[in-house]
């Protein structure tokens, strides 16, 4: 099911033809690629054996601090990490999943933009972990006019818009209305990523007016519309109370209670009518499984495939689902969902990973058993909130805690030393403002009628980006 303007290729020779089992991981997030780093310790060295990886990207993306990547604490290059480097000894395939066939046994995989071509894989077993998708609830509004923050592409871009509103608003021609609308910045949705995000946009603005004096605090207006009785429900109602009032200290202003009626290219549309002015929306209110699912003759929970306690699809034998597109059985939780997070998809795709061993040994899989610790959340200014273990934590001790923790957690010992280094620059040193991309190109990547990808927004940005002399 590919692009009707892509070239098709041969199928890849199944495995009776070659003598090898093929392993195929569809996914380069936390659960493809955790699963794809045991495969690799296990399987990688094997001749009787290939294992492939599939990713839209050729980069893992430590996505809890994709809010730093916007507001200039971390460079982007800091928490992404080569596929090919991580994972030397399996084969990789860049490119988007277009079509998926669980009779077959074929995955079809789309590269190279609008004139590029398509691949048929073929697997013995397979591995889903394709994440989800930002969820636009069926609204075409603030699918066409906001901002998302799911990939380093959205990181960056929104990074660069920050920028360009703080240039337009401090030329001398603007009003002070219109000074107004251009640093007004509203944030949809109160979970993680949008409280990240609204405490990372009011760090970054309000850290770098030292540079553009045209432009007043008083200018500046933060919002963030969460759905929800509180914000950050996660973490509980007295913790998402702390981090609304300390999010309000900040000077941002927090909205619950409230469901986004429509996004304009003039502003937020609340229910009374109400229209917020501002040129930047961000949305961050929720996700859903992704599109290509609903092809598939599986049973699915809330869109997402449902699968037993080993993570296998039923009626599937050799195919396993996990992370956000899988409904994963938690038994330390009475059988309900597994919550969609990165601890519990990176655990995850170790047990597939030792799951699809077992089965080339011709043995059964082990069920999937975890409890989650805690959850972390970095609210601005350096301060966050935790609860971990039944322990509760906020402020600067929770900020440090959600440093240290994510920085364990990063892969391999150069991104921890990048990120390190970029966290000990920002401290020292004031905001970096240097715009990458100027207004015409910004406005080519956010226009709603000629959308980019996640990769071609960053392989745009990286091209644009000043190039050091020899």
């Amino acid at each position: 099911m590919g692009a009707d303007n892509q070239s098709q290729e041969l199928c890849v020779p199944a495995a009776s033809e070659t003598g090898r089992k093929r392993v195929l991981v569809l996914g380069g997030g936390f659960a493809g690629v955790y699963a794809a780093l045991h495969l690799e310790r296990q399987l990688g060295r094997r001749d009787d054996v290939e294992v492939t990886l599939v990713s839209r990207d050729n980069f893992f993306l430590f996505t809890p601090m994709l809010h730093e990547v916007a507001a200039s604490d971390l460079n982007a290059s800091a928490i992404v990490i080569s596929l090919r480097k991580l994972l030397p000894h399996l084969s990789f395939v860049e490119g988007d999943l277009t079509g998926l066939d669980l009779h077959t046994k074929t995955a079809t995989v789309a590269h190279g933009g609008l004139d590029g071509h398509s691949h048929t894989l073929a697997y013995d077993y397979a591995v889903l972990a394709m994440g989800s998708e930002t969820n636009f609830f069926g609204k075409p509004g603030p699918r066409d006019h906001t901002l998302t923050m799911k990939t380093l592409g959205d990181a960056m871009l929104l990074r660069n818009c920050l920028i360009d509103r703080l240039e337009e608003a401090d030329a001398d021609c603007m009003t002070v209305g219109g000074k107004n609308l251009v640093v007004t910045f509203v944030v949809v949705g109160g979970g993680f990523a949008g409280v990240e995000t609204a405490g990372a946009i009011n760090d970054f603005v309000h850290g770098a007016l030292p540079f553009y004096p045209n432009i007043q605090h008083a200018n500046v207006r933060v919002m963030l519309v969460h759905g929800g009785k509180e914000v950050l429900p996660e973490l509980g109602e007295d913790l998402g109370a702390y981090t609304r009032k300390k999010l309000i200290e900040h000077g941002v202003e927090v909205r619950t209670g409230i469901h986004v009626q429509d996004v304009t290219a003039t502003g937020v549309v609340l229910p009374d009518g109400t229209l917020v002015p501002t040129k930047t929306v961000v949305w961050a209110a929720g996700v859903t499984p992704p599109s290509l699912l609903e092809s598939l003759p599986c049973e699915k929970e809330r869109g997402r495939l449902k699968v037993n306690e080993r993570m296998e699809v039923p009626g599937f034998p050799g195919v396993w689902a996990l992370g956000d597109c899988a409904s994963v059985p938690d038994l330390t939780n009475g059988g309900k969902p597994c919550p969609p997070t990165a601890q519990h998809a990176l655990r995850q795709g170790v047990v597939v990973a030792r799951n699809v061993c077992s089965a080339l040994k011709g043995r059964p899989g082990k069920a999937f058993r975890y409890k989650m610790l805690g959850q972390l959340a970095a609210i601005g200014r350096r301060a966050g909130v935790a609860r971990i273990l039944g322990l509760k934590f906020s402020g600067t001790f929770a900020w440090v805690l959600w440093r240290t923790i994510y920085l364990s957690k990063l892969p391999r010992l150069e991104t921890k030393v990048r990120v390190a280094l970029n966290w000990t620059l920002d401290v020292l040193f004031r905001k970096d403002v240097v715009q990458l991309i100027g207004p015409r190109e910004l406005d080519q990547l956010t226009l709603p009628a000629f959308p980019l990808s996640s990769r071609q927004q960053v392989r745009h940005l990286q091209a644009l980006q000043p190039q050091p002399r020899h």
